[in-house]
């Protein structure tokens, strides 16, 4: 026993020398004091020695790991001077340094943006709401009972039968109308993510919706035009003209489907508009019944309501010819805005 604890003692000690990485040493540290480790076997075997030679052999044994646990010690400190030293030698101040780079922001982040800062200027306020949602709220409040086919239009994604993930940003209408009602006037934005089942090259399953609400006592179609003729122009450049196409929506009477004059040929027709327009939302007077839901007096205040996809104005903004641009994180196209 004693023999072999001097042999491996000395071997220790020498490897721990002459090792030159931190690693080196990790691996004497397993190899001599791990718990299969050649030091703590020996150690382990003191216990079955004659009783009177265990004292001594325990001794000699406590003696060798204390050295060995010294000596990987020292030699690791020896090496981290000696490594700080090699780093700071050698560093040199005339390389360039490395350039961080940074991100932008995505178009249709950009594009949302935009959108908000043209109603923040006309006096709307940003209002937002749950995207996992009711189907009371979804459709119910909307003028879209169980049965009604227009709930078709909307192919849904459900996480049980009364709940779903919303699939367009009206319900925000009712929740901020039961919220304040009956303070006029309602101005409003939603801005926010909606989710449908579609998967053809010109729809995504997720998408960007804006939706616009303005209640109060005498509004018209007149002031819906306009509104719509603002933001068109500020969006698109001062020349551009839209036009109002007679339509159906449950939850705005009368309601109409909004073009604008085409980005790419001003009006004259091209290849992209065939005949001069280009759709960019759905948008009508609030129905009366969505306007009782949502604690109004039908009879005393109307209202206009509009909803917009991010995703088709930046198309129309920038030239996009492909939705699926927005989502495959192509940076190539990404650093084009």
């Amino acid at each position: 026993m004693v023999s072999d604890l001097e042999r491996v003692k000395a071997e220790a000690l020498s490897a721990v020398r002459e090792a030159r990485t931190p690693s080196e040493l990790q691996a004497l540290r397993v190899r001599y004091l791990g718990r299969r480790g050649e030091l703590t076997a020996l150690l382990r075997g003191v216990g079955k020695l004659d009783p009177a030679l265990r004292p001594e052999a325990g001794r000699l044994a406590n003696e060798a790991r204390q050295a060995v646990e010294a000596a990987l010690e020292e030699r690791e400190g020896a090496l981290s001077e000696a490594g700080a030293g090699c780093g700071a030698e050698t560093l040199d101040v005339t390389l360039p340094g490395r350039p961080v780079l940074l991100g932008r922001r995505h178009p249709v982040t950009r594009v949302r943006q935009e959108v908000e800062d043209i109603f923040l200027r006309m006096g709307f306020e940003v209002a937002e709401g749950p995207e996992v949602e009711l189907d009371y709220y979804n459709f119910e409040l909307l003028n879209m009972p169980p049965d009604h086919p227009a709930r078709d239009m909307q192919d849904s994604f459900y996480v049980t039968p009364h709940i779903l993930l919303r699939t367009h940003t009206s319900p925000v209408q009712l929740r901020y109308m039961r919220a304040h009602a009956p303070r006029l006037p309602v101005r409003i934005i939603v801005p926010g993510k909606v989710y449908r089942r579609d998967d053809d090259p010109t729809h995504a399953p997720m998408f960007t919706q804006v939706e616009g609400l303005v209640v109060d006592r005498g509004i018209t179609l007149a002031h819906l035009k306009g509104v719509l003729e603002e933001f068109a122009r500020a969006m698109f450049g001062a020349e551009t003209r839209i036009r109002l196409r007679p339509s159906y929506f449950p939850f705005t009477e009368p309601s109409a489907e909004v073009d604008v004059s085409c980005t790419l040929c001003g009006g004259r027709g091209c290849r992209t508009c065939h005949n001069g327009w280009l759709e960019i939302l759905g948008s009508g007077m609030v129905h009366p019944e969505v306007l009782r839901n949502g604690g109004y007096d039908p009879g005393k205040v109307t209202g206009f309501a509009f909803g917009m996809g991010v995703e088709r104005v930046a198309m129309l903004k920038y030239g996009i010819d492909d939705l699926r641009h927005f989502f495959i994180n192509d940076v190539r196209f990404l650093r084009q805005f």
